[in-house]
């Protein structure tokens, strides 16, 4: 009896955190990170942007027939709490649970480059780049749960500086101004994907779309989406 309860307990923990795990990371224009979405209780996306602030949160709507997201999630109708007069002054007024997961946030004690950004996501803990890093992603995410950050700093080429470089395991290269005048600073890969994109060559109405590629593929465990 205790071995099945602890196996249940542990199914339950499993199932927890690995639901508060990096789902989806999003990029506007095939180019530019718009924000990470984490999968949270009861279908709920929760969509933070790169410097630790909560944007939004909903449900992703799918049409069935075509297996197609729409982009703007629908409103979700559970329990929202905030933090009250009481909290830090750092957090008051922020979003402190959506259904059953909690937020935290770093405290006005802090060093500048944290005070007000999430702290957590549920089980997940965020840390940030702080000011003795290059200048190029100073406040940005460092460590979203077990996974790190990377980007490329001031001194790299001008069409991709300070854009996402690696998340995990998995590289992100761009296009630079030497490869492609019209592409410069879109996604060139993600991991073992590559993606490529309509040049000055091609016929003037394809120019700057997505010539190969998936707008939207998993890779890693985390769904990549080119919007």
């Amino acid at each position: 009896m205790r071995t099945f309860l602890a196996a249940i307990l542990l199914f339950l923990i499993t199932t927890r955190t690995y639901s508060q795990q990096l789902r989806q990371v999003n990029f506007s224009g095939g180019a530019t990170l718009s924000f990470f979405s984490f999968l949270v209780d009861n279908d709920v996306l929760i969509r933070i942007n790169e410097e630790g602030k909560l944007l939004e949160w909903g449900i992703e709507p799918v049409v069935q027939r075509f297996n197609y997201f729409l982009p703007k999630l629908q409103p979700y109708m559970g329990r929202v709490d905030y933090y009250g007069k009481e909290a830090d002054s750092a957090s008051r007024g922020k979003i402190k649970s959506i259904g059953t997961c909690v937020f935290t946030y770093y405290s006005r004690y802090e060093t500048a480059e944290k005070i007000g950004k999430l702290r957590s996501i549920g089980s997940v803990l965020l840390d940030y780049y702080n000011d003795f890093d290059n200048k190029a992603f100073r406040g940005k995410i460092r460590f979203l749960g077990s996974q790190v950050l990377e980007y490329y700093s001031s001194l790299e080429d001008e069409s991709f500086r300070g854009k996402i470089k690696a998340i995990g395991n998995t590289d992100i290269t761009y296009y630079s101004i030497f490869d492609d005048k019209l592409n410069k600073g879109k996604i060139k890969s993600i991991g073992s994907a590559v993606y490529t994109w309509y040049s000055l060559f091609d016929r003037t109405e394809y120019r700057g779309g997505m010539k190969s590629g998936s707008y939207r593929q998993t890779i890693g465990g985390v769904t990549y989406i080119l919007q």
